[in-house]
């Protein structure tokens, strides 16, 4: 299979199996997500196919909607990568990249390569400036959280658990990750655009506290 048909492939049965999915992590998302990807690739470097094929993949299985499996979003794109009779070094890159991309209360891995640089920052991107609102906010009614509550004190340090979890409200989840996400991209070209998108939310939260106090 060519380059093209391979990932013209992969988008047919993403776009499947996302049919259904919570609308925040669905396939605009990950179009979103290629899409940086692609600007950071075109001035970064790294592997395309490799970052195709994880972009597309990487909220397959995720852990927030499957009980907590951390391993199934790869070993599902295993699967999938497997059906598309890929070679084993290929398949077995790609997977690293998506096992590692996720958040996950804000670990940072050391050293990451190049692909899973850009990888991650692609994805956090799309967490934060207006989609990345409109995202919380969908997300937190889908989990029915406050969308804010005094009483509710902002998590300075997590677990994986108690980040997916813990009781906690739309606004807070600013502090505890969203707000934090400029500061964790690893590419120049990353923290450029992060640096737009994390001012927009500072703005977007002064108006709130000044119309929540009104």
């Amino acid at each position: 299979m060519t380059k093209a048909s391979i990932i013209s492939s992969c988008e047919h049965l993403v776009k499947h199996l996302l049919k259904n999915a919570e609308k925040g992590h669905d396939w605009f998302h990950i179009q979103r997500v290629r899409a940086n990807m692609r600007q950071i690739q075109a001035a970064e470097g790294g592997d395309l196919l490799q970052l195709e094929l994880a972009a597309l993949l990487h909220d397959i299985d995720d852990a927030k909607f499957n009980g907590g499996d951390e391993n199934a979003g790869a070993r599902k794109a295993r699967e999938i990568l497997n059906q598309l009779s890929l070679d084993a070094p290929l398949i077995d890159k790609v997977c690293f990249l998506i096992a590692n991309c996720s958040f996950k209360g804000g670990q940072k891995a050391d050293n990451p390569s190049l692909e899973l640089q850009i990888l991650r920052d692609a994805d956090r991107l799309d967490a934060i400036g207006a989609i990345g609102i409109a995202r919380t906010f969908h997300y937190g009614g889908y989990k029915n959280q406050a969308i804010y509550d005094p009483a509710i004190p902002v998590r300075e340090k997590m677990s994986t658990e108690e980040y997916r979890n813990g009781k906690s409200s739309t606004i807070n989840h600013f502090y505890e990750k969203l707000l934090k996400l400029k500061e964790g991209m690893y590419t120049q070209t990353g923290q450029q655009i992060a640096e737009t998108r994390h001012h927009f939310m500072e703005e977007y939260l002064k108006h709130f506290f000044e119309e929540w106090q009104s």
